[in-house]
């Protein structure tokens, strides 16, 4: 069943409830996570869209009123989306709550593998399909030692994309590994990753 966005979709494009959230902003403080670019996080994100040679990929950290991109790698040539003003929309480091996919997979605490967002009405109707023209998403939750969900790690592309098994493994590894730096880094007392 592929998107059909002259049909209403009623509730299906709400973000989930995120009862974790007050916890995971609290945790995020201890950790000095989410507020400020992070250039370890940048490389982070860096490798991971050389792995998924995707476009775009990021450290998504999401606290109570938004999602920031401590690591962020971006295209090197932005896709061709233009606004009905004739402007080129350039993601930057925060984004909505109710933006992207990555707050379902911080909910649902799981990875989410959409190889093509219009194929499912519950993602295809998010703004930043049409606003950014992403196509595919690829996301695994950061969770840490404590059991806090504080974020997510995922690489996302402007064209469908036959993620299969492979990507969710590379995807949750990815997620793990960067926890565990996380927590080593707390354990350090906070030096760059």
């Amino acid at each position: 069943m592929r998107y059909d966005p002259s049909r209403p979709a009623g509730r299906l494009l709400l973000t989930p409830e995120d009862k974790e959230a007050p916890e995971r902003t609290r945790r995020l403080g201890q950790l000095r996570l989410g507020g400020r670019p992070d250039p370890e996080l940048d490389i982070y994100a860096d490798r991971l869209a050389e792995i998924t040679r995707t476009p775009y990929a990021m450290v998504n950290f999401i606290d109570q009123d938004r999602q920031f991109f401590a690591g962020l790698h971006l295209p090197t040539v932005a896709p061709p989306v233009v606004k009905p003003d004739g402007s080129t929309p350039v993601l930057g480091r925060e984004l909505a709550r109710d933006h992207g996919f990555c707050p379902h997979v911080v909910v649902r605490r799981k990875a989410l593998v959409l190889e093509d967002v219009c194929d499912y009405p519950r993602f295809a109707g998010n703004p930043i399909v049409d606003e950014f023209g992403i196509r595919s998403y690829l996301g695994a939750p950061l969770i840490d030692s404590t059991g806090t969900v504080l974020g997510t790690v995922c690489a996302v592309d402007v064209e469908p994309r036959p993620w299969g098994r492979p990507g969710l493994e590379t995807i949750k590894a990815s997620a793990a590994e960067l926890a565990a730096r996380l927590e080593r880094r707390e354990a350090d007392g906070f030096p760059l990753l």
